[in-house]
């Protein structure tokens, strides 16, 4: 019996745990992956927390930006090689054990293959926080030339401003303060609100009002807010976990037929391979900061106060 370093959570509102777990065997149908990096995303905290998610049961091993290389390979499973390098994505990590390993097990349809120019740190992030904010971009109904803002250049702001900038949108950034103008212009940007000096709502319609705005950061105040910023027939879309009530009036709906929606992609692998070709040849890549399987509770803590820059990636073996 062979065993491999895992983190764990072992109940709802349980720590990290350091373990040593048995390396299994894959079924029929399934494939062994020998993980080299799984990102850390907002969506762990499901598992952390304990969630009302369908599937959830303990102890369960968190990460669902999988990359890794296929490892062994169970009956009934073609088309796919031993050595070869995958990506899994949700609900990994979450209905079953994930990432946070040197090894894990997943059914083969959840493989995407991953292009040799990516590395593994690069493409880890965009199988969650890519696939959400390219594919709510995608499914917009923005058409190239239309105002899109972007609230919030964080962990999925930043990564949303280069998709929508390469997707043909004329492109603004709204975060608080002018910390991050510069590099929100840098990642493609063509205006920059800061929130702290100036009516966003105002701004936005000094532009003719924005077609789409995109909610990557989580705070009810400013989905209320923003929603006089959006154009006719305009849509306000949230991909962002906000656990405050959203207060908005009705007339501003009313009048401008504006409209606000939520956005959670699909999960097959399609989202995920449409997501990887789009990044790969519009050059978008996530800004990454690196830790050691072990250093989990810093990685996560980073993340979850919004101190990483900009996505947390574990990576086994350093």
């Amino acid at each position: 019996m062979k065993f491999m370093k895992a983190v764990q959570v072992s109940a709802p509102e349980g720590d990290f745990e350091l373990v040593q777990r048995e390396i299994l065997e894959p079924n029929e149908g399934q494939v062994r992956i020998k993980v080299t990096a799984c990102g850390v995303c907002h969506g762990d905290n499901m598992i952390k927390k304990g969630g009302n998610y369908p599937g959830i049961s303990y102890p369960r091993i968190p990460g669902h930006e999988i990359i890794g290389v296929i490892d062994k390979i169970g009956t009934g499973v073609g088309g796919y090689e031993i050595g070869q390098r995958v990506g899994v994505g949700w609900p990994a990590g979450i209905t079953y054990d994930g990432g946070f390993a040197e090894y894990m097990i997943t059914s083969a349809v959840e493989l995407v293959e991953i292009p040799e120019e990516l590395s593994e740190i690069e493409a880890a992030p965009l199988l969650c926080a890519g696939v959400t904010t390219f594919d709510a971009l995608k499914s917009s109904g923005a058409k190239p030339g239309d105002v899109v803002a972007i609230q919030g250049v964080g962990g999925l702001g930043h990564l949303a401003i280069q998709y929508a900038k390469k997707m043909g949108f004329k492109t603004v950034a709204i975060s608080r303060g002018v910390d991050k103008k510069e590099l929100a212009e840098k990642l493609g940007a063509q205006k920059f609100i800061n929130t702290e000096s100036c009516d966003v709502a105002k701004e936005l319609q000094k532009l003719g009002g924005a077609k789409v705005i995109l909610l990557t950061a989580p705070s009810s105040k400013a989905a209320s807010e923003l929603v006089n910023g959006l154009c006719f027939e305009g849509k306000l879309i949230i991909i962002a976990g906000i656990d405050e009530p959203i207060q908005v009036f009705a007339a501003p709906l009313l009048v401008g037929r504006r409209s606000i929606q939520g956005w959670i992609p699909p999960f097959g692998s399609n989202t995920k391979k449409d997501t990887l070709k789009f990044s790969l040849l519009a050059n978008v890549r996530p800004i990454i900061e690196t830790f050691p399987l072990e250093q989990i509770n810093v990685a996560y803590e980073k993340m979850m106060h919004g101190k990483v820059h900009f996505r947390a990636v574990l990576i086994m073996g350093i």
